[in-house]
């Protein structure tokens, strides 16, 4: 019996020897094949990859997006899209025939007036 609580406690020492190093490192699969990745290397990466992150510039809508949702708001006709600072003026008109101006936020998408 006790060779077996011996047994069993060298094999659980054993297993977890073994496992605080491989803990400890990173597998990287890319273009090169797979490859062991140190500690230190790992830390650098997440470091610059933050940095990156901190300079990342916001896409805004389109103008051809700006019409698809000028159109959700019932402008049926585009005559005209001005481009400000921070929205998209879709002018045009509706079903009825009436002039209709869409103004939209170009970083969200958001429709800020209906005129």
């Amino acid at each position: 019996m006790r060779k077996a609580y011996w047994t069993y406690g060298i094999l659980a020492a054993a297993s977890l020897s073994a496992a605080v190093p491989a803990a400890a490192q990173s597998i990287q699969i890319g273009r090169d094949g797979v490859r062991l990745v140190p500690p230190q290397e790992m830390r650098d990466q997440d470091r610059d990859h933050r940095r990156d992150e901190r300079h990342v510039v916001r896409d805004e809508i389109s103008e051809r997006d700006a019409i698809r949702i000028a159109r959700r708001q019932g402008l049926h006709d585009v005559e005209a899209v001005t481009k400000t600072r921070s929205t998209y003026k879709v002018a045009g008109i509706d079903r009825r025939g009436n002039d209709i101006r869409v103004d939209i936020d170009r970083d969200s998408g958001a429709v800020i007036r209906v005129r």
